[in-house]
């Protein structure tokens, strides 16, 4: 199955979307056609690395394609500046030029910080998105955006770098432990209420199936939630309007990673943003009542954590969500849902700024003083 993202900028910047099994065996000869070059850098971490890294550097070396396994330690942690200095010295030192691309093999950590890599190394050189988790295939993967955390916050210093192509092999899905799954599907819910009331419903009705695997109900979930996902960004490839609606559970899960030091996963601080951030949008009298229970039920069916952590209070994640990136005057904004299925909008934006004294009730800590 082929998805097209058919951006509305440069033709060459459009690209595909594979979706099928067995396609990390076919890579070689994927990568060869979308993203020719004469050398190739598979990026990886410690964990994917003994998965999959290791047999694709023997697949594409019999192909007579010339690699470079670049390992990094696993653990959003090592999303850092540090970390891409180092793999991007490790190319240097490789003499990779610019007729060189990039693999990223793993999860949305992987493809983020790879695809800074690309996006930087001699002022840009091509890549390939090869996600092995639910969260990255569906979510992360496509858009081209790209970036590290630093100590302020997550994703502060990035930039915009479309793949050539995506390649989700639905096969490494078994790999994934309970968590992992879990976390995928917490991106896959946000897809259905901010774009599709049918998926949702869908969602709803086939938990059991997701959580037991069924191959058939996986590929579903992959399928629905990249065209909603690949339709989105194609249309606001730079973040300047609706590609907002992404956004939504992620102004208040960002504070949350951030807060934490990225011990919680994305996936589950997604969740729990989107529990909290739905109770806003009936707080601000934008949702339709019951929009968030219906919502927290879900993400409750998909094992997904709906509470704050023990350590984040209402202090902390304030600041932390005034220095998120659709922040604007001070104000911090958020993509909030009319009803399941559709997001607000004013005519104007696609964020609403909330008031602090609102976003402290909601979050449980005191409303700011006057």
């Amino acid at each position: 199955m082929t998805i097209r993202v058919a951006l509305a900028g440069p033709r060459d910047a459009a690209y595909d979307i594979l979706i099928g099994r067995g396609l990390v065996a076919e890579l070689p000869t994927l990568v060869k056609a979308a993203c020719p070059a004469s050398h190739y850098a598979i990026v990886t971490d410690s964990h994917v690395a003994k998965l999959y890294g290791e047999k694709l550097v023997a697949r594409c070396r019999d192909a007579k394609l010339h690699v470079e396994l670049l390992e990094f330690p696993a653990g959003e942690w090592n999303k850092t500046r540090e970390t891409w200095a180092g793999l991007s010295d490790r190319m240097l030192a490789a003499q990779l030029g610019r007729d060189s691309a990039v693999i990223a093999l793993g999860g949305g950590v992987v493809g983020d910080l790879a695809g800074f890599v690309a996006a930087t190394y001699l002022r840009g050189i091509p890549y390939v998105q090869v996600p092995t988790t639910l969260l990255a295939m569906i979510d992360s993967s496509i858009g081209g955006k790209t970036g590290v955390d630093v100590p302020a916050g997550k994703n502060l210093l990035g930039a915009f770098h479309q793949p050539h192509l995506v390649v989700a092999d639905l096969d490494v899905l078994g790999s994934l432990p309970p968590a992992q799954l879990a976390a995928g599907m917490a991106e896959a819910v946000k897809h259905g209420v901010i774009a599709d009331r049918d998926y949702f419903d869908a969602l709803e009705q086939e938990h059991a199936a997701v959580t037991a695997r069924d191959a058939g109900t996986l590929e579903r979930v992959v399928r629905r939630s990249v065209e909603i996902k690949a339709e989105v960004v194609a249309a606001d490839e730079r973040d300047a309007g609706r590609r907002a609606i992404l956004n939504f559970g992620h102004t208040l899960a960002h504070a949350i990673e951030t807060t934490a030091k990225f011990t919680t996963l994305h996936g589950e601080a997604v969740a729990i943003g989107m529990a909290y951030e739905a109770r806003l949008a009936e707080a601000l009298g934008i949702a339709e009542p019951g929009t968030a229970d219906r919502v927290r039920r879900l993400l409750d069916r998909y094992n997904l954590p709906l509470e704050l952590p023990e350590s984040a209070t209402a202090d902390a994640l304030v600041a932390a969500m005034q220095l998120d990136k659709k922040a604007r005057d001070g104000a911090v904004r958020f993509a909030l849902p009319q009803a399941i299925g559709r997001m607000y909008a004013d005519g104007k934006s696609w964020t609403v700024a909330a008031p602090e004294g609102v976003v402290r009730e909601v979050l449980g800590g005191q409303a700011a003083s006057a």
